[in-house]
């Protein structure tokens, strides 16, 4: 089991690997050896995650998300299988860590009337400010 939160872990039979060969560093291994890791986790079918955190981890998923409900991570930022496997899994971690804070729901207020009174003290002493900078006479227009 990989823990997420204190609530949520994740089963390690959930997540399917693949590795593939990865693009960028690598020496003279790069195109011989498949370093890089594909992590799938079928987000929809798990039975470890409550509905709200899945809804809120399609969302965070984005392009990362299949239709099936399968969320792709790729990792290809080392040069070895075992460092990329970590990063995967991290990554999913925090993602799931990341959905699994429930949003705070804005309540709609209205400005206190004290915030109001400044707000157009500050207007009036703007505009008196620029009202002393017009020049008195040119604003007759017969120049």
């Amino acid at each position: 089991m990989i823990p997420v939160t204190p609530r949520i872990s994740l089963d390690e039979s959930e997540l399917e690997e693949s590795f593939i060969r990865a693009s960028g560093p690598g020496g003279q291994n790069v195109n011989k050896v498949s370093t890089a890791v594909q992590l799938r986790f079928d987000m929809r079918n798990s039975g470890s995650l409550p509905e709200a955190v899945k809804e809120r981890l399609a969302r965070i998923a984005g392009r990362r998300l299949t239709n099936d409900g399968v969320i792709i991570i790729v990792a290809q930022r080392f040069r070895t299988q075992e460092r990329n496997r970590e990063d995967a899994v991290a990554r999913l971690v925090e993602m799931i860590r990341e959905a699994a804070v429930v949003p705070i729901t804005r309540r709609p207020t209205r400005p206190t009337l004290g915030s109001k009174l400044r707000r157009l003290e500050g207007k009036a002493k703007r505009s008196g400010i620029k009202a002393g900078r017009r020049d008195k006479l040119s604003m007759g227009g017969d120049d």
